[in-house]
């Protein structure tokens, strides 16, 4: 896998997602932080409001950005993404009041909605070989998998020496890190048209190529899939251990761990996997192992704690391996099945619809889990995602192609 970096645009690139990868884990374990001084006991109302403003700005705001720079240097936005979530992590430190908060993650999170889209739309034209760009796609979910076990790692170490303040810093550090980078990077010039479409049509053009063609169809699909199963383990993990078997905060960190590990052992393997395995096969596999998962989940509570903590270990390293059979190679699809002149904005599509999923799947493990219990969320959870995977086999057929081929047959 590693060999993907021989490649010095990529390296370069990889290197930038890194640092910004830790620059925002900091800023995570920060901000949670910075609530707590700022509304006490309700630190988790501010949470929750800040990750529901995350997920408007990466749903709504990425199409139109997107469309609105079609035309300017992929180096220009990345930079400006850059900058602007610098510049904002440096202001947060001087917060008072949470309505302070609410406008300052809404405008980082828009500029990241900029900055990862237009990232992700730039690899194809650097990995042009299908199988470096496997391997590139396998390192990236490695990279998100190892920030989310580290990041709050090496923030408790820090918190030793530095006050919580002091993280902002590091996490503004991340961002300028990762704009030299680009900045020193040659990157591909993408195809833009001569004639850009108007804006609506430019916003919602991505969106309608993914509806177009029956494997992005399918892709939306399994979307839906993996935030059933994300969100029970983002949401409900702490849940789990520390109110129903009676864990610590150690026990909450590996919990999340043995996500990740599922999540990371995939991806580890996922170039060998897919040089045998068609990738439809390979992601409904995920698919398939996620609704059992789900109602697996619904059994640690009502088992002995020792039993159930086993159980609940078991089941999110399954989670985790489940989601990332789909995670992993779903921007082969997004790359097959789009010509560079699409590819910036069926990415920034993706982008924004597969975060839409976690607004329908976010307030479903909370408020259930909080109001009927864990074990009824989970089914529910289960269901929405077999409905979902049953969607996925449906609109997109094993006869489908899934390749260049497609869409030479789709623009016939």
């Amino acid at each position: 896998m590693l060999v993907v970096l021989r490649h010095p645009q990529f390296r370069k690139l990889f290197t930038a997602q890194v640092v910004a990868l830790v620059g925002t884990g900091l800023l995570t374990v920060a901000l949670g932080l910075l609530a707590y001084q700022v509304a006490g006991g309700r630190a988790g109302a501010v949470l929750g409001t800040a990750l529901a403003i995350k997920m408007v700005a990466y749903v709504a705001v990425a199409p139109v950005i997107s469309a609105l720079t079609l035309r300017l240097p992929r180096r220009l936005v990345l930079v400006s993404a850059d900058a602007v979530r610098a510049g904002i992590a440096l202001m947060l430190p001087f917060v008072t009041h949470t309505w302070q908060i609410y406008v300052l993650i809404a405008l980082l999170q828009s500029a990241s909605a900029t900055f990862t889209p237009a990232f992700q739309s730039l690899i194809p034209s650097i990995l042009v070989d299908e199988e470096d760009y496997t391997h590139g796609l396998s390192l990236s979910r490695l990279a998100y998998d190892l920030e989310s076990l580290l990041s709050p790692m090496l923030a408790a170490a820090l918190l030793t020496v530095i006050s919580y303040h002091s993280l902002f810093v590091g996490t503004a550090a991340g961002f300028v890190a990762s704009a030299l980078l680009v900045v020193t990077t040659r990157l591909p010039r993408l195809a833009t048209p001569q004639h850009p479409a108007p804006l609506l049509k430019r916003i919602t053009a991505g969106a309608q190529i993914m509806l177009n063609r029956p494997v992005l169809r399918g892709l939306l699909a399994m979307n839906m899939v993996v935030a059933a199963a994300t969100a029970l383990v983002i949401v409900n993990t702490v849940v789990y251990v520390r109110d129903r078997l009676g864990g610590s905060n150690t026990g909450v960190a590996l919990a999340l761990a043995c996500f990740g590990f599922g999540s990371m052992a995939v991806a580890l393997t996922t170039p060998r996997l897919l040089a045998r395995v068609p990738d439809r096969r390979f992601m409904l596999t995920g698919c398939v192992l996620l609704p059992p998962g789900l109602l697996a989940a619904a059994l640690p509570p009502l088992l002995p704690r020792p039993a159930g903590a086993i159980v609940l270990a078991l089941t999110w390293v399954v989670l985790g391996a489940g989601t990332s059979m789909i995670n992993t190679p779903s921007a082969r699809l997004l790359r097959a099945q789009t010509q560079p002149a699409d590819r910036t904005a069926v990415f920034t599509a993706q982008f924004s619809l597969s975060h839409a999923c976690f607004l329908v799947t976010y307030p479903i493990a909370g408020t259930l889990g909080a109001f009927i219990g864990l074990p009824t969320t989970a089914v529910v959870l289960a269901a929405l995602a077999t409905l979902a995977t049953t969607t996925a086999v449906r609109v997109w057929p094993a006869s489908v192609p899934t390749g260049a081929e497609a869409v030479a047959a789709a623009g016939r």
